[in-house]
This record gives C-alpha cells, sequence and structure tokens, in this order.
C-alpha cells in the first residue's frame, strides 16, 4: 500500500469525524471511548457539518522550531497565524487554524465553515499531509 492511499483510509484527516453516545447521544470531538456524560461505551460514528463560531483566539507572530535543527527547516511555518477554539454547531470544540482572510477580520463570535489544506510536506519525497482549518463565512 503506497503511502499516499495510506493517508486516504484515515477518515479524521479528510472529514470531521468524531462519535455519538448511542445512548444519551452527546456528540464528541475528537472521537471518546466512553461518553462522558452516561458511561456509555456504545459510540458511532458522526460526521460534523463544519460550520462553527469562534469562542477565542490567538495569533502567533514568532513561531517556535526545534533549536536541534540545523540548519532552520525549509518548511517552518509562516508568521503570523491564527490559531482558535472553535465551538462546532453541533457543540464539540476544538482548536484550529483560521486561514484565507485578514487579521482584522477575525473576531470573536465570528461564523467560520471548514476547509482542508495541506499541513505540510514529510521528508524529500514530497509526501503531503492534508487536514483541517476552518475560514470565515462568506456573508
Amino acid at each position: 500500500m503506497t503511502t499516499s492511499k495510506i493517508w486516504r483510509t484515515i477518515p479524521q484527516y479528510y472529514n470531521l469525524i468524531g462519535n455519538k453516545c448511542q445512548d444519551c447521544n452527546s456528540l464528541y470531538f475528537p472521537k471518546r471511548e466512553v461518553c462522558l456524560k452516561c458511561g456509555n461505551f456504545e459510540m458511532e460514528d458522526f460526521k460534523f457539518e463544519g460550520d462553527g463560531k469562534i469562542i477565542t483566539f490567538t495569533i502567533i507572530r514568532n513561531a517556535s522550531r526545534d533549536p536541534q535543527k540545523q540548519p532552520v527547516d525549509r518548511a517552518a511555518r509562516a508568521v503570523p497565524y491564527v490559531l482558535a477554539i472553535i465551538e462546532l454547531e453541533e457543540g464539540p470544540m476544538l482548536t484550529a487554524e483560521i486561514v484565507d482572510c485578514d487579521l482584522d477580520e477575525i473576531g470573536i463570535g465570528k461564523k467560520v465553515e471548514l476547509v482542508f489544506r495541506k499541513i505540510r510536506e514529510i521528508g524529500d519525497r514530497g509526501i503531503i499531509q492534508y487536514g483541517y482549518k476552518f475560514k470565515i463565512e462568506n456573508g
């Protein structure tokens, strides 16, 4: 199995998949083995729509890097970038990067929507890892 095929078979990287308690219907992201509300072990997959709002955020202006890496990693993250706590419409909260907007557009309570973007390249062979990020909703 090729590396790219392995990545495509992991639903959490290409969908916002969490789970739902079959007893009390509580929703979780990331997945849980047991319901935190009722203790039930019967959980089923749940695909979140990807709409939500910003609860809080921070603007990272100086990217950290591994001091052991010599020279500086050429794939170092560009700054500034925004990390936010997103509350999904279905309830769970997660941390994600906000992309495709000016910094002055970002604010608490702003509506956001799920997008998939390149996260990083692995090694010199160009293996690309994708994942979820969010952008400000239009209109």
